[in-house]
């Protein structure tokens, strides 16, 4: 079982184009990349995907900016809680220290 002196064609795995492989010295002779993937079919589906990204970028800034105005009620809620829990709990005595644990 010899090996033949024609050079052989394999796929690609990682880009799918075609490779020509020289079998003595077992090195890439030439290779021819795979077509392109068209992204859009047409002119109107690319400018329907650009509309659908704006509307979905107007939403999350508006979402976002929702946030923010609420934000400052929520922080003093927070710190309510906060100063209510502090409250609740006093603080006994001096902090333990590790080496007090001894």
């Amino acid at each position: 079982m010899g090996l033949s002196d024609q050079p052989f064609e394999v796929m690609c795995p990682e880009c799918g184009g075609m490779l020509k492989i020289d079998p003595v010295s077992r090195s890439v002779l030439s290779h021819t990349a795979a077509p392109r993937k068209r992204t859009f079919e047409d002119l109107g589906a690319a400018a329907r995907a650009l509309k659908e990204q704006d509307a979905r970028r107007d939403s999350l800034f508006a979402q976002s900016m929702q946030a923010e105005k609420n934000k400052d009620d929520l922080m003093e809620k927070r710190f309510a809680e906060a100063v209510k829990k502090a409250k609740e709990s006093p603080l006994s005595g001096k902090p333990l220290r590790e080496f007090d644990l001894d």
